[in-house]
């Protein structure tokens, strides 16, 4: 099925382009389902190793699309709850891709785009990124998103940005935890290729293994921690991508999945 909204190269690398220029990138509810597609069936790919978002034109994402929002006002209530929860499905894709996530945003990234930045595994800015949680001056709040979002900004910059609505820059974004690194506008691009690259180092199967280990440990009492993280290691360790990793590193040798030079 072709993507109207998005544009997709697949790859070890796969990139995944919001490509709704016009509209800012705003998220309508087919823009949601593409993108939940699309992450799905990366998952399914085991060639994959990391997946680069961006947004095509000025803005990387200027939140929800209001004319969707509003037509889902309209809605009956069980068709409401339905509509709305696209966007759940659509961070639970992107946060549950097996691989790591890493979202270069420039420009605007109001509402439902801090979603997609919360979701992902690393969250790049450039310098010109201007953020808003713009919610509630439409009457409405920053809701399906908060489940992403305030895991990683606290509930004290919650109760600042949220009922503020005010506009926040790059640095105040990695300041509360929003993003991990600034990056001049020009280069934003040259970053998220290098962040892959880095990715492509390291064992296939170790950053699979420990991307789905760390929401279950960050979940688990101190015993099941401990449980988990000793048989997970043990089973690495012992596995042909660990040997293979441990052997090069102790003959001074690339890898073999290491990428050539």
């Amino acid at each position: 099925m072709g993507e109207a909204h998005l544009k997709v190269v697949r790859g070890a690398v796969a990139e995944v382009t919001l490509a709704r220029p016009a509209a800012r990138n705003a998220m309508s509810d087919a823009t949601l389902g593409e993108l939940e597609r699309t992450f799905r069936e990366l998952a399914e790919d085991p060639r994959l190793r990391a997946v680069v978002v961006t947004g095509e034109g000025k803005d990387f994402c200027a939140g929800a699309d209001i004319e969707w929002m509003r037509r889902g006002g309209t809605l009956p209530r069980a068709e409401g709850i339905k509509d709305a929860r696209r966007f759940a499905d659509m961070l639970s894709a992107v946060d549950e891709c097996p691989v790591p996530v890493i979202v270069a945003a420039h420009g605007a990234v109001f509402g439902g785009g801090l979603g997609l930045l919360a979701a992902a595994d690393v969250a790049l800015l450039s310098e010109d990124a201007k953020l808003c949680f713009s919610e509630v001056r439409l009457g409405i709040m920053p809701a399906v998103i908060s489940s992403w979002v305030l895991p990683k900004i606290g509930v004290s910059n919650a109760r600042r940005y949220y009922l503020t609505a005010e506009l926040f820059g790059a640095a105040q974004a990695v300041a509360m935890g929003l993003a991990h690194e600034v990056v001049p506008a020009a280069e934003l691009s040259a970053r998220a290729r290098k962040v892959a690259g880095e990715i492509l180092k390291n064992g296939p199967l170790a950053v699979r293994a420990a991307k789905a280990a760390i929401p279950k440990i960050a979940r688990a009492t101190l015993d099941e921690r401990v449980t988990f993280t000793v048989e997970t290691l043990v089973h690495l360790r012992s596995s042909p991508e660990g040997q293979e990793g441990l052997s090069a590193f102790l003959e001074k040798r690339p890898p073999k999945w290491s990428p050539k030079p």
